[in-house]
């Protein structure tokens, strides 16, 4: 299956150490060569890049690695291709607008015989089962909030019951933002963890590369990292029960 990175901070943070051993994944310490994506929200707006190349030797992924792009939320993916060719339009992140936000999806695991009604104001582009939930989920919202978005807690219990409709279709690992609040849904696996003070080292398992987060960092920055499976071995990961779905904000995880 694919696998899945995020990020959610207080402060704007770059996520070069993460994505080092996240992109080796894709082809080099793992199988998942059929494409890969990741966004940043920057203020309104979303810069985006994606490749049907393996992010172990896209030259896009070499710029993100290379470039310390600075954001409070990122979502990143790599695949592995299950729905759909390998082919632009089917590489995660997916990206929409909704309440005048960008809105950014992507998707581990297989929703088979999931064709759900496309005559709805979101449509998929490519031919994946996780660009149609995507699309379910935001014609859903739109249905039950036409005017603006809602509270959170409201948000919250609206993306719970059409998640929960979708997770019955197979499964359903996803992390969504609109740049202002982080959601992570855990079908089959999914873990997560809360760097702040007191800051320490760390080492990636999918490389030898070890960063000192106390001499990169003030004592009152925060960040989640979400992913598939650990990408450090010293570090303590929480993991999601299934069928948990968690909402971030400022790098912690929100209570409802």
């Amino acid at each position: 299956m694919c696998q899945l990175l995020g990020m959610n901070c207080n402060v704007p943070t770059d996520i070069c150490f993460s994505f080092e051993g996240f992109a080796a994944r894709g082809g080099k310490t793992d199988e998942h060569q059929d494409g890969w994506g990741i966004a940043f929200f920057e203020g309104a707006g979303c810069r985006m890049f994606v490749d049907e190349k393996p992010s172990c030797a896209s030259p896009v992924a070499e710029l993100v690695r290379c470039y310390p792009i600075k954001s409070t939320h990122v979502v990143a993916h790599i695949r592995k291709a299950t729905f759909g060719q390998v082919a632009l339009e089917n590489c995660h992140p997916f990206r929409r607008e909704l309440w005048g936000r960008y809105w950014i999806f992507a998707h581990n695991g297989d929703l088979p015989d999931f064709y759900p009604e496309t005559a709805g104001f979101y449509r998929p582009v490519g031919q994946t089962d996780s660009e149609r939930a995507f699309c379910l989920i935001l014609n859903t919202l739109r249905q039950q909030f036409p005017a603006a978005k809602p509270p959170i807690a409201q948000l919250y219990q609206g993306l719970r019951t059409v998640t929960q409709a979708i997770a019955a279709k197979g499964s359903f690992n996803y992390l969504l933002s609109d740049g202002e609040h982080f959601f992570a849904h855990c079908s089959t696996k999914l873990c997560y963890l809360v760097r702040q003070a007191p800051f320490a080292a760390a080492h990636l398992i999918d490389a030898d590369l070890t960063v000192d987060f106390q001499e990169l960092t003030t004592p009152s920055d925060r960040v989640a990292v979400i992913t598939t499976a650990p990408l450090t071995d010293n570090e303590v990961w929480t993991p999601l029960q299934p069928g948990e779905l968690l909402a971030f904000q400022d790098g912690l995880p929100l209570s409802f």
